[in-house]
Order: structure tokens, then C-alpha cells, then sequence
């Protein structure tokens, strides 16, 4: 009797350790669960060393972000960001240095529609090396005397820019100059590079004289110094939609978006020299 009674309390013990086991199990995969969020953002290059900044601070200090949450981001030419999405690459947000590629991926119904927002805009810059003496006034000088003043800031180098047949801060950069009566002339001395932040490292290196950026790229190379501000009635207003790409709706794509164009964002855009807009 000792004896049975002895295999009951064992038997009885295996039941609640496995008991326990079991349900220790199931809560730590509910907390595998919480904490595994991972974002995929696609952002233009532009906008690497702010949004760099503000994914520390948000996977960090933001309140009800799950502890463990990841962000990986690529950045490149928002044309070749929204080709890649189009083709089925795997991003949760679309970032564009534009209008137009974000109506790209729109119109294929590739971004919803209701997620789309404007987080910052910027301004369009002309650079030059650090050391660079050039001057040059795009508030006064066109046509045949701004022509004349890039040529001979340029001398046998190259301007560098990004493709303006795709990329939005050379497709910007093309309708400045266009506006300003240089475009045809400035146009054979083009160094085409494959985002902006290309160009910017051009002039940074000192491999070309001058280059056309975004104002937030030249403040964040030292490298560089801005030579002049194109007007703002050159271009169309350069400014960054964001949305979440179709078939990766979730509460953390909906609450990483609603903090990126939030008012807890907006120091660190303007930190990086950005305007939010809300």
C-alpha cells in the first residue's frame, strides 16, 4: 500500500512539473512573440543619417514599442526602392525623395493608400569641396550668366548629380538649371551618379568641383561647403512621402509610421535640418 501510494505522489509530481514545463513554454513563446517585431524600411539615401538617429531613439525610449523590436533599413535611389518593392522585395514602409515614385507604387496598388503621409521636406543645395573658393549666386545669376559662372567654376571637371532621368534630386537638379536657362549647356559636363548621397561623396572627396544636393545631405558632410541655394520656384517642393507597402499592414508598421510623422519625431528630423510637416 506504502508502495502505490509512493508511485501516486511520483506520478503525481511528473504531472506538475510537466504541468509548469508546459505553461512556461507556452509564456515564453508568447513573449518570443511580442518581442520579435521586425520592420523592413526602404528609405531613400538622403535620408540615412536621420532616420539612422531616429530608429536608436524609437527602438529605445519609445513607450509601447515591444522590447526587441528590430528596424532594418535600405537605403538607395527611390527609384530603385520602389522597382525592388514592385518586384516583391519584402518592405513593411516605403520612404521616396518624392512625389512621383510613391504615385509609382500607388497606381499598381502597391502602398496603401490610406497610410500615405508627408513626414519632412528640404532644399536643394549646389556644393562644392570644403576648400573651394567658388562663388556662385543662383538668386540673381541665369541663363547666359549663370552658364557661364558654372562652366568656368566646373574648368574640365564634372558636375556631379544624381541620374535625372530617374532618381528625384537629379530629376529636381534637372528642372532647376532647366528653369534657370543652364540646363543644355551644364548637361555634357554631368558626372550621373546613383543616388544623391553618391554625388555628395564626389564633392566630398574632391573628385568634382561642384555637386547638386539636398541641403540636408551638405549639413551633414563636412567634407563640403554650399556655394548656393536654388530657389524654391525652380523645382517642385521636395518633400518625403512615407506608406505602409500592401500586404505588410500591421500594428507595428501602423505604430512605427504614426511615430515616424509624430511630434516625438520632429526634433530629430530638424536636428538633421529637415522641416517636418504635419
Amino acid at each position: 500500500m506504502q508502495f502505490l501510494m509512493m508511485r501516486k505522489s511520483v506520478h503525481g509530481l511528473r504531472r506538475s512539473i510537466f504541468c509548469c514545463a508546459a505553461t512556461l513554454m507556452l509564456c515564453l513563446g508568447f513573449a518570443a512573440n511580442v518581442v520579435a517585431a521586425e520592420i523592413t524600411v526602404f528609405a531613400a539615401a538622403s535620408l540615412k543619417d536621420a532616420l539612422d538617429d531616429w530608429i536608436k531613439i524609437y527602438t529605445t525610449q519609445a513607450a509601447d514599442v515591444p522590447a526587441g523590436t528590430r528596424v532594418r533599413v535600405s537605403y538607395a535611389g527611390s527609384n530603385a526602392l520602389a522597382k525592388q518593392i514592385e518586384n516583391g522585395a519584402p518592405a513593411h514602409i516605403f520612404i521616396s525623395a518624392d512625389q512621383e515614385w510613391m504615385d509609382y507604387l500607388a497606381t499598381r496598388k502597391l502602398v496603401l493608400p490610406d497610410s500615405r503621409r508627408d513626414l519632412v521636406r528640404t532644399d536643394l543645395v549646389l556644393v562644392a569641396p570644403a576648400a573651394s573658393k567658388v562663388a556662385i549666386n543662383l538668386a540673381t545669376d541665369s541663363g547666359t550668366s549663370l552658364t557661364t559662372a558654372m562652366l568656368a567654376a566646373l574648368g574640365d571637371g564634372r558636375l556631379a548629380v544624381a541620374n535625372p532621368d530617374a532618381v528625384p534630386a537629379g530629376k529636381y537638379a534637372k528642372a532647376a538649371l532647366t528653369k534657370l536657362g543652364a540646363w543644355a549647356a551644364v548637361e555634357p559636363k554631368l558626372a550621373r551618379t546613383e543616388n544623391v548621397r553618391a554625388a555628395l561623396a564626389f564633392a566630398a572627396r574632391g573628385e568634382v568641383p561642384l555637386a547638386i544636393v539636398y541641403r540636408t545631405d551638405a549639413l551633414a558632410e563636412p567634407r563640403v561647403r554650399i556655394v548656393a541655394t536654388f530657389p524654391p520656384n525652380t523645382h517642385a517642393p521636395i518633400v518625403y512621402p512615407a506608406a505602409i507597402v500592401s500586404g505588410h499592414d500591421s500594428p507595428d508598421s501602423q505604430r512605427f509610421l504614426r511615430y515616424l510623422s509624430g511630434d516625438a519625431s520632429s526634433a530629430t528630423w530638424a536636428r538633421h535640418g529637415f522641416v517636418p510637416l504635419r
